[in-house]
């Protein structure tokens, strides 16, 4: 009996050092993820020291004077800087607003995808749906330029076959230019945006859709009431990360869109600190910005993961 239990605590302790093992490597594992981490989103922190200088490059910080809170008083104390900041947040807001009201078309899109049932077509149009997503802000310009400028192709054709006189305006004017954000927006990111929706569909069970047919529902009952509830978790979880990060408009389409003709409603708040701290007007009020809005991006995410606690009882952090 004693040997019986001495071998019982012997492969006890056998199992708890493989455990600690293969703890260990797994941590091991993290540990580059971990650095990665650390040196692209909290060692930049201490960039927001500027904040309280008046840093003129190339002058060292330690050269430049200390103002302490002088950059976030005028934000809220000088009019024209209100002003302009406020212009600024509507397009940030409509922007994203935009882009939340049209969450739900890659789900749509996942979900007829899911029901094409030649192979070779559905693989075809969901690789050419998600090439776009690889291609850069700048490529994506140089094919709008070729195609939308005044001398581009469609203004062309339009123009020999008499639809128009003069040539439309499509990149170098002000009108719908939140809408044309969004079209472009879509175009890129509807394909990669559809990838998890796919995936949890692959996920359902299929006897729920046998089932639904033996009962006689058709494709678009069996899409109605099997498919679409089983997206709608992911769906809403996706959505509740773009709620916190609404002021996160991102940089790069803006940028490369941006001209004098649509400046007043595609600067958006990424955009604005950009060309406030790259202009040379002032890095330490660009650098005021930029920590304002990741306070507020933050109290977002708190407040988006409160209110997911108390509607599905799961929090996303």
């Amino acid at each position: 009996m004693q040997n019986i239990l001495s071998l019982q605590t012997k492969e006890s302790e056998k199992v708890k050092k493989k455990k600690n093992v293969q703890g260990k490597i797994m941590f091991l594992y993290i540990v580059p993820f971990l650095i990665l981490s650390f040196a692209f989103s909290y060692f930049p922190l201490h960039g927001w020291a500027y904040a309280f200088f008046d840093y003129r490059p190339p002058l060292k910080l330690s050269q430049c004077d200390f103002v302490g809170m002088q950059w976030f008083k005028m934000l809220f104390s000088n009019k024209t800087q209100v002003s302009q900041l406020l212009k600024v947040m509507i397009n940030t807001f409509a922007m994203s607003g935009l882009t939340l009201a049209t969450s739900f078309l890659p789900v749509i899109f996942a979900i007829f995808l899911s029901e094409i049932k030649c192979k070779w077509f559905k693989n075809f149009v969901q690789t050419f749906t998600t090439v776009p997503n690889f291609i850069s802000w700048v490529m994506v310009y140089s094919v709008a330029y070729s195609l939308f400028t005044n001398t581009g192709m469609v203004n062309t054709i339009l123009m020999n076959l008499g639809v128009i006189s003069t040539p439309l305006k499509f990149l170098d004017g002000d009108s719908h230019t939140w809408l044309s954000m969004l079209v472009w927006y879509t175009w890129k990111g509807l394909g990669w945006g559809s990838i998890m929706y796919l995936a949890a569909i692959a996920g359902v069970d299929q006897e729920l859709y046998d089932a639904a047919k033996v009962d006689g529902a058709n494709r678009f009952k069996l899409m109605r009431h099997i498919t679409l509830p089983a997206l709608m978790p992911t769906f809403f979880v996706l959505l509740m990360l773009a709620v916190a990060n609404f002021l996160n408009n991102g940089l790069d389409q803006y940028y490369v869109f941006q001209n004098s003709f649509n400046k007043a409603h595609i600067q958006v708040l990424d955009l604005y600190v950009y060309n406030i701290g790259m202009t040379g007007k002032s890095p330490s009020l660009a650098t005021a910005i930029g920590m304002l809005k990741s306070i507020v991006s933050v109290t977002l995410l708190f407040i988006v993961n409160h209110v997911s606690k108390r509607v599905r009882g799961e929090t996303i952090i």
